[in-house]
């Protein structure tokens, strides 16, 4: 097993500065097990390495943001290009107008696109968007994990202290039953969904009677490809599935890594936020660093790649070898009711079960316990075309040996003995327990920079 000193040190000062210890709740250290959240240094490829000099095979990338791999080098010798002449102005670049035709077409349906930072960006601007077209307030949302940042989505969760009641009602995934029950009982602004999910593809006419259903009751399609987006493919889960938003929001990998979103949608409705409207304006994305050159020249650089390279294919036969022998190990081991590696091959995950088949927060931490101490970083398998078969080798062999314990736990009828502290928990969730950090002040200065 691996030392973290350095990590849990500066973790641990992290945690005096900034809330939650991370930026992301999803990057937090209650993700990974106690004492083993490695804070990360630098990447390369599909390895990332920690400042105690440990280096891993990297799953997640980026919170599925980062396709092409950590440092692809034409992107960031595109951004350093671009930079190199200034990063923020004024008025519009041409860049800009660059961009916008690259994306534009890309997407099918979408007739004007507007760049942002960050995913929340796009979506509470596709909501505010959608209430001004239609004069309703109500927001229909399906029963899928995230959204925003923003209040019409938080106020849903569990963690919803600070937020006033929310106009939001929720439908089920692949039930055209509750969305329409949703849609009779009031008047809705939008129907705001992901297309699909690691886990969940659309039932056959399901898509289709969504639209179906939106253009009977007045409201607007909006397809979240924040994941789907350059992952499903290039063109997002609208194309592959054949169905059209009204209005589509896009992020992660748009930009490799790069801080870049997008809302993209139907002119009519668009143009709602410009100068060529006599209705009544909407303030539909007006950001500082939404338009900088860097991410702009990155996303373009992201879609030549994608042009002459398939990224989608090598991550798409990376995820496959992967959970086929993940899961050929499980069977092996007796262990295949309780460890599994399912979902899309580019977006997959593991499920973790007690000896009861209950979805279980302690055997997911000692399998992340037994991968991270090995060498093998993430909270999924989600891959990327960096990943390369000697990474699928090295983690499928480091997952044999993982459920090996985990095997022993299954037999044992729980994790412990196995388990080093606390388990896991659900990022979003209403208190800091089962995860609350100690409030007492630790001088770990020396312990850095002696």
């Amino acid at each position: 097993m691996r030392d973290f000193h350095r990590s849990n040190a500066i973790q641990e000062q992290l945690h005096d500065v900034v809330p939650g210890g991370a930026h992301t709740y999803a990057r937090g250290a209650d993700q990974y097990p106690e004492s083993m959240a490695p804070v990360l240094v630098r990447g390369s490829g599909s390895h990332v390495w920690d400042c105690d000099g440990n280096e891993y095979v990297e799953y997640g990338m980026g919170l599925r943001s980062v396709t092409l791999g950590h440092g692809y080098q034409p992107v960031v010798e595109a951004v350093a290009r671009t930079i190199a002449d200034g990063v923020n102005f004024s008025r519009p670049t041409e860049l800009e107008l660059l961009a916008a035709q690259d994306f534009l077409r890309l997407v099918p349906g979408a007739d004007m696109v507007k760049f942002a930072k960050n995913g929340s960006d796009a979506t509470t601007a596709a909501v505010r968007l959608a209430r001004a077209a239609t004069g309703r307030e109500f927001i229909a949302i399906s029963d899928q994990p995230f959204f925003s940042v923003d209040d019409w989505f938080i106020g849903t969760t569990a963690m919803n202290a600070g937020i006033p009641p929310t106009a939001t009602a929720r439908f089920r995934y692949n039930d055209l039953e509750s969305l329409a029950t949703v849609l009779r009982a009031q008047p809705v602004a939008c129907v705001f969904m992901e297309a699909a999910t690691a886990l969940a593809e659309p039932a056959p006419g399901f898509l289709e009677g969504v639209r179906a259903l939106c253009d009977q009751h007045g409201a607007l399609l909006v397809f979240d490809e924040m994941i789907t987006g350059f992952r499903w493919s290039a063109r997002g889960a609208q194309q592959v599935y054949g169905v059209t938003p009204d209005l589509s929001c896009w992020g992660k990998a748009m930009g490799n890594g790069f801080p870049i979103s997008a809302l993209a949608g139907k002119r009519e409705y668009m143009e709602l936020g410009g100068l060529r409207t006599d209705a009544e304006r909407v303030f539909l994305l007006s950001t500082t660093h939404g338009p900088e050159t860097g991410s702009l020249a990155a996303f373009r650089a992201v879609v030549r790649a994608y042009a002459t390279t398939d990224p989608i294919a090598r991550m798409e036969r990376a995820g496959r070898r992967l959970a086929e022998g993940v899961n050929a190990i499980a069977a092996e081991l007796g262990i295949g009711d309780y460890l599994q590696v399912v979902g899309r091959p580019s977006c997959s995950v593991f499920l973790t079960k007690d000896p009861e088949g209950r979805p279980s927060q302690e055997f997911r931490t000692l399998f992340l316990q037994e991968l991270v101490g090995r060498g093998v970083l993430g909270q999924s398998f989600v891959t990327s075309a960096a990943h390369t078969d000697a990474d699928i080798d090295l983690t499928i062999e480091v997952c044999r040996e993982a459920a090996t314990v985990y095997r022993r736990a299954v037999a044992q009828g729980g994790v412990e003995g196995l388990v080093k502290g606390r388990a896991v928990a659900p990022a979003l969730r209403r208190f800091a327990a089962p995860r609350r950090v100690a409030t007492t002040p630790i001088d770990v200065a020396h312990m850095l920079y002696s």
